[in-house]
């Protein structure tokens, strides 16, 4: 019993000035016990039973006492508690040992948070994880569809049991498929991914992937399709092989004609390929439509047209100006071609506008890995030094660790700095930022 009661009293480790719990007194140290007499297991009963508008909630002050508070309020007004677990309990790391894992290439010796591999249901709900459902048990399915949490985000991968078994090393891997029947029955909102490996679950078994899904519509939304990401740490790992120019025109032929099928009879396009697809077969990125309101903008679908479309409307704003201007800009080999015609369409309007655009390649994971998020302080300080930097440098948000000043490899902006005798600014990943960020003005109407 002891263990039990340990397990459900949750450490408050931050109350929000003026809202609820600090009206009432509640405080960091606090511990949450219950509400209206529900014992909170974790982060899935507590958003369910804190909605209600009027709580019972039982407090333990750190002296031992215990309050039991009335509480009258809007429906689903948050009570303003942070919590010292984020998901009033422990992480659920991945049983899977996938054979497209990025995790299981990266070197050794980087920081021991980058080698956790999450795949928790919970950490889909509130934070648009995908999981691959062989972590979730009955009871969680119970949860979710009891309390209608939605979406869930899932790794399907393929829906061919014997080949995500294998692919996902895990023997139950095929059954837990099921699971989607159960949350499709009940109404759940889910997205989907595709992480494609070639020789795997390409060609047939994509086209066999993506019919079985659609038989989840429309409570499945979307599905991405994105190439498997090859680091150049693999040794001992299963043999993958980089996708070419041909293999990506093949896939994404494969995607719009399920885009079109699915159009017609619900009006939008489910299943749609990431960014690197195009770039990879020489293709113009697809209009704006096609992206149904960007529900798959986190598995990099639809990020570059969404930054073009933003720089457009941006760059009506921009006022003529000679004011003279120097600076560098560092993106990765993705983005690099639409950023050089950013600045060449901006330079237009501000002709004394210098800038530099360098494209790093990444020597630290390989020169595979195109996208700006991967990049490494330690590549940046190798590229950069000696170089026409100008009186300052742009490099995008996601190179940072998540609202810290620190890159993958623990190199802070600070040390980059010093390294370069360069002020760094972060631009945010919009288009409208990156021209502010280039300005440093804002245009308005």
């Amino acid at each position: 019993m002891e263990k039990q009661r340990k397990r459900h009293e949750h450490l408050v480790s931050a109350v929000e000035e003026g809202s609820i719990a600090w009206e009432m007194g509640i405080e960091p140290g606090d511990r949450l016990l219950s509400i209206n007499g529900q014992e909170i297991e974790d982060v899935f009963d507590y958003h369910y039973y804190v909605n209600d508008e009027n709580l019972l909630v039982l407090i333990e002050k750190p002296d031992g006492e215990q309050w039991e508070l009335e509480i009258e309020k809007e429906y689903e007004e948050d009570l303003g508690l942070t919590f010292e677990q984020g998901l009033m309990d422990e992480y659920r790391s991945c049983r899977n040992k996938c054979v497209f894992c990025f995790i299981d290439q990266m070197p050794k010796g980087m920081r021991e948070t980058l080698y956790f591999k999450d795949d928790d249901s919970r950490l889909s709900f509130l934070q648009g994880n995908y999981v691959t459902l062989t972590n979730m048990s009955d009871h969680d399915i119970d949860r979710i569809t009891r309390y209608h949490l939605e979406p869930i985000n899932i790794s399907f991968h393929t829906t061919n049991p014997e080949l995500r078994c294998k692919m996902l090393h895990n023997r139950f891997a095929g059954e837990a498929l099921k699971k989607v029947d159960r949350l499709y029955e009940a109404g759940i909102t889910m997205n989907g991914q595709i992480v494609l490996c070639k020789g795997l679950n390409d060609g047939q078994e994509l086209e066999r992937t993506i019919q079985d899904l659609t038989a989840y519509l429309p409570k499945l939304q979307s599905v991405s399709v994105v190439p498997v990401g090859l680091s150049k740490y693999r040794d001992g790992l299963y043999p993958l092989e980089p996708f070419t120019r041909e293999d990506a025109r093949k896939v994404l032929d494969t995607i719009h004609r399920w885009q079109e099928k699915v159009y017609q009879e619900y009006g939008y396009h489910f299943i749609h390929a990431g960014d690197e697809w195009y770039i990879l077969a020489g293709y113009e990125m697809p209009e704006e439509s096609r992206y149904d309101g960007y529900l798959q903008l986190e598995n990099g679908v639809g990020m570059i047209r969404l930054l073009q479309n933003e720089f457009e409307e941006g760059f009506q704003k921009i006022r003529p100006t000679d004011r003279k201007m120097s600076l560098s800009i560092a993106t990765g080999a993705l983005a690099y071609d639409y950023l050089n015609e950013f600045i060449r369409r901006m330079k237009e309007k501000c002709p004394n506008l210098d800038v530099h655009l360098y494209k790093i390649r990444n020597e630290f994971f390989g020169e595979s890995i195109t996208v700006s998020g991967l990049i490494t302080g330690q590549d940046l300080i190798k590229q950069l030094k000696g170089q026409e930097l100008g009186d300052r440098l742009l490099l995008p948000c996601n190179m940072l660790r998540s609202g810290e000043d620190v890159f993958l490899d623990d190199v802070t902006v600070s040390e980059l700095e010093e390294t370069l005798q360069v002020k760094i600014d972060i631009v945010k990943s919009s288009g409208q930022d990156f021209i502010d960020a280039v300005l440093k003005e804002r245009y308005d109407e």
